[in-house]
């Protein structure tokens, strides 16, 4: 039973450059002193002022609801019997996922023209509908299985789309890398593994890049795949994994570079990285786990899905 409604909301970019610049005024000078216009950020971000206050007006007065920002989540102490309303682009719904157990999420779009909405079926004038439904139990939930990191020392990460273990920085990542019985030792620019959500973004650009190098440097008739043919269905059991430029030396080999992790496999990472080692999810940077000389991480199929209400 639904106890509470908890909005999700995020800076605009507008609100974002004021902080950025101290005030709107030289806000406006920066963008339109670089060729920019200005109006779109205002236009933007009224729209999505105005969409989040309708949505305000929308939830039951019967039930309590809190309002946080994008920023709070990873603080934030969700409760069981929690309605989860992120009103946003997609990637607010990614990062509200990941910080969830079993609560429905109800994903609101504010801006149709300007947010794809891929994750997102439902406009704020369709919120009531939806709303109703949860709380007679009768919503339309599609699962999503989510990937996660447990470090040595007990810590652990969840990814809706993506995990990131590698450098910081724009240095070699050095680690040592264990699937199915066989192991290398790697330096690159880090390791990528996607879930069925993610595996048509960054693991689709990582496919095509691949298949265009290796066509351009063998002057071959290399077409990169069709999308289709390794997406994975978001409810899928099943991760990639994809190491990113991979360097052949002395101390470093680049045969074990992709891979599929099932259920009860892992992909297990032992770290050479004196300092700058991280993992993120999701492209957050900020919200990052180190991954530094002697930590180890071990990587599978998260114990638990999202649940995204839909059609």
């Amino acid at each position: 039973m639904i106890e509470r409604i908890i909005l999700v909301t995020k800076k605009t970019a507008l609100e974002e450059l004021v902080e950025r610049f101290n005030s709107k005024a030289q806000a406006r000078f920066y963008i339109e002193h670089q060729g920019g216009a200005f109006d779109e950020y205002e236009a933007a971000h009224e729209q999505y002022v105005s969409s989040v206050e309708t949505l305000k007006r929308c939830l039951p007065r019967r039930l309590k609801h809190h309002v946080i920002e994008r920023g709070f989540l990873p603080t934030y102490l969700f409760d069981a019997n929690d309605l989860v309303m992120p009103i946003g682009p997609d990637g607010l719904v990614v990062n509200t996922a990941k910080y969830l157990g079993s609560q429905w999420i109800l994903p609101i779009n504010p801006d149709p023209a300007r947010v794809d909405g891929i994750l997102i079926p439902f406009g704020v004038d369709e919120a009531p509908e939806q709303i109703a439904r949860a709380l007679a139990g009768k919503p339309a939930l599609r699962p999503v299985t989510m990937a996660k990191a447990t470090l040595n020392d007990g810590q652990t990460l969840y990814a809706f789309n993506d995990l990131f273990i590698g450098p910081r920085t724009h240095v070699s990542a050095r680690y040592r890398l264990e699937h199915l019985g066989h192991a290398e030792d790697h330096s690159s620019s880090g390791v990528i593994v996607s879930t069925g959500a993610g595996s048509t973004g960054w693991f689709s650009s990582i496919v095509t890049g691949a298949a265009r190098v290796t066509a351009g440097v063998m002057t071959l008739d290399i077409t990169p795949p069709a999308p289709e043919t390794y997406r994975l269905p978001w409810e899928a059991d099943e991760l990639y994994f994809t190491v990113r430029e991979p360097f052949v030396s002395r101390t470093s080999r680049a045969a074990l570079v992709f891979g599929r992790i099932m259920p009860g496999q892992s992909l297990v990472l032992h770290s050479y990285m004196p300092e700058q080692g991280v993992i993120f999810s999701d492209g957050i940077l900020d919200d990052y786990v180190a991954f530094n000389s002697g930590a180890a991480a071990t990587i599978g199929i998260a114990e638990r899905k999202a649940h995204l209400m839909v059609r």
